[in-house]
């Protein structure tokens, strides 16, 4: 209840989705805070926003959740082999340079496994369009999925030496405003508007974009033309910002990125889906196609 409460930031959505009342949850809550001698949310008449302390505890009943869907896993693991069909759903540039390869390495790994992938520029309703697992960047609002992190990342602000050069470097996040901004239609993002965190916490920039394009492929390549400035995950520019290609603009701006595997059904219940979430978690974590962590690490 209290992980619910965290992810919708609203006891009324936790009482809604958990089938209770919005009285029983705040009581519930209540009694957690006293028992563990925190304050877990600060609450408001609309909305309540967890503290320090519970984005601490958050992490822990994670941690506890995550063990007993291992210990599941582990029962589970050792009855049968991964076989059939798995349908797997990602974005463009994820989906074609980091799922496709890692996918070929799970078929080689498990040669009973049928696999297609099927990239998207717009967010896939899983249950209609029978998607075992969709691999995304950003937040999971569906509260009837179930969402596994793969690791945690984060988009920052970049461009071109030469656009710089030519332009100057932004001083503020407000100066955006007054640059060409290269804008990618992503599934998770308003269009021309950019939400990041700062020293101030999260803010608001709405920016001018001349160009624009619904492949990060595309708006990298004008963004290394000196044609603008970019939003664009770590991942993505990692190779870039190596060779000098691209520079970091407002480092001190950043907007979480987080990789998710999403199904509609737990680990413990399906064989196919467990292993290709572990497998991705290894491979993107850990393994030759690792994403940079979220200080690009």
């Amino acid at each position: 209840m209290f992980r619910t409460a965290a992810r919708l930031g609203s006891f009324a959505a936790t009482a809604n989705e958990l089938g209770t009342s919005a009285a029983y949850v705040s009581k519930r809550i209540a009694i957690l805070e006293a028992h563990l001698s925190v304050k877990l949310f600060h609450r408001t008449s609309r909305r309540v926003a967890i503290t320090d302390e519970g984005e601490t505890i958050y992490a822990w009943a994670q941690r506890i959740d995550d063990d007993v869907e291992q210990m599941l896993e582990a029962i589970e693991a050792g009855r049968s082999t991964p076989e059939g069909l798995i349908r797997i759903s990602a974005s463009f540039g994820l989906g074609r340079n980091y799922i496709a390869p890692i996918l070929s390495e799970l078929r080689r790994r498990y040669p009973s496994l049928e696999i297609r992938l099927d990239l998207f520029d717009r967010a896939v309703d899983l249950i209609a369009e029978d998607i075992d697992i969709d691999i995304r960047v950003g937040d999971v609002p569906e509260p009837h999925l179930i969402a596994h992190r793969i690791i945690a990342s984060s988009r920052i602000l970049c461009a071109s030496p030469e656009y710089l050069h030519k332009h100057g470097e932004p001083k503020t996040l407000a100066d955006l405003a007054q640059h060409a901004c290269l804008v990618i239609h992503e599934r998770d993002q308003s269009f021309g508007v950019w939400r990041l965190y700062g020293p101030s916490g999260l803010e608001t920039v709405k920016v001018r974009s001349p160009m624009s394009s619904n492949h990060g492929d595309i708006v990298r390549t004008w963004a290394i033309e000196g044609h603008g400035i970019m939003l664009r995950a770590l991942w993505d520019v990692a190779d870039t910002l190596q060779s000098k290609r691209l520079v970091q603009v407002l480092p001190a701006y950043r907007q979480s990125a987080e990789v998710w595997a999403v199904s509609p059904v737990r680990l413990s219940t399906s064989g196919k889906v467990r292993v290709c979430v572990r497998f991705l978690q290894e491979q993107l974590q850990d393994g030759p196609f690792a994403l940079p962590g979220p200080h690009g690490d």
